[in-house]
């Protein structure tokens, strides 16, 4: 069941604090009727990690419920690329050339898509992610040669590490490369997230409980 609850608490105390910053409810592993539920509430914003189980639950709702908005948030295959733009409407996990090249292959179908590089903070080999020396060269590379909109810029902190420290690398990140938005905070950080002024926080846990 969606916390609608737990929904409202969050999104006054932005509303209050006149931060832009929206949540995305993160819906991945849960079913369609909790989004549909969740859409009911009034939650227009979502968040999805694969391709085929997000085609497979918002295609049809996105013509029914025209307000939708679905967010990919989770490693984009570069076959997956054509049928992602198909359904998703802002991407938060570009990583690498080619996927930005696949991307660019679709110029008319992304015109209205936005983009956020993730950037691998923690310096994580098992963590997907630009490194954050080699951000502006592949941030030049997607905005001025593929023509990408790129937006902004998302992270995962290392689970062990204070997240604070990640966020605040982001955001001297975004200001040296003239990008405005962020994308982070989870269920378990999003409180100190809140402090950086991000576009996004991506709730899951917290809003439709565990996963099923």
């Amino acid at each position: 069941m969606f916390n609608i609850q737990k929904y409202k608490e969050i999104n006054d105390f932005l509303s209050k604090n006149s931060r832009n910053t929206e949540i995305i409810a993160i819906s991945k592993n849960h079913s369609k009727e909790s989004v549909i539920e969740a859409i009911k509430l009034g939650v227009n914003l979502f968040g999805e990690n694969r391709v085929m189980e997000a085609k497979s639950k918002f295609e049809d709702l996105k013509n029914t419920y025209s307000q939708v908005e679905l967010h990919l948030t989770g490693p984009l295959q570069s076959n997956k690329v054509k049928d992602a733009i198909d359904v998703f409407d802002v991407f938060h996990t570009l990583d690498r050339e080619k996927i930005a090249k696949e991307f660019s292959k679709y110029r008319e179908k992304i015109s209205n898509k936005r983009m956020f590089i993730q950037v691998n903070t923690g310096l994580e080999s098992s963590k997907s992610g630009v490194y954050p020396k080699d951000l502006r060269d592949f941030k030049n590379f997607c905005s001025d040669e593929l023509k990408l909109n790129i937006s902004g810029l998302m992270c995962i902190p290392p689970i062990n590490d204070n997240p604070e420290t990640h966020f605040q690398m982001l955001r001297k990140l975004s200001l040296e490369n003239n990008l405005q938005n962020l994308s982070i905070g989870m269920s378990g950080d999003y409180d100190k997230a809140i402090a950086f002024k991000p576009r996004y926080i991506r709730l899951g846990t917290i809003l439709f409980g565990n996963r099923q």
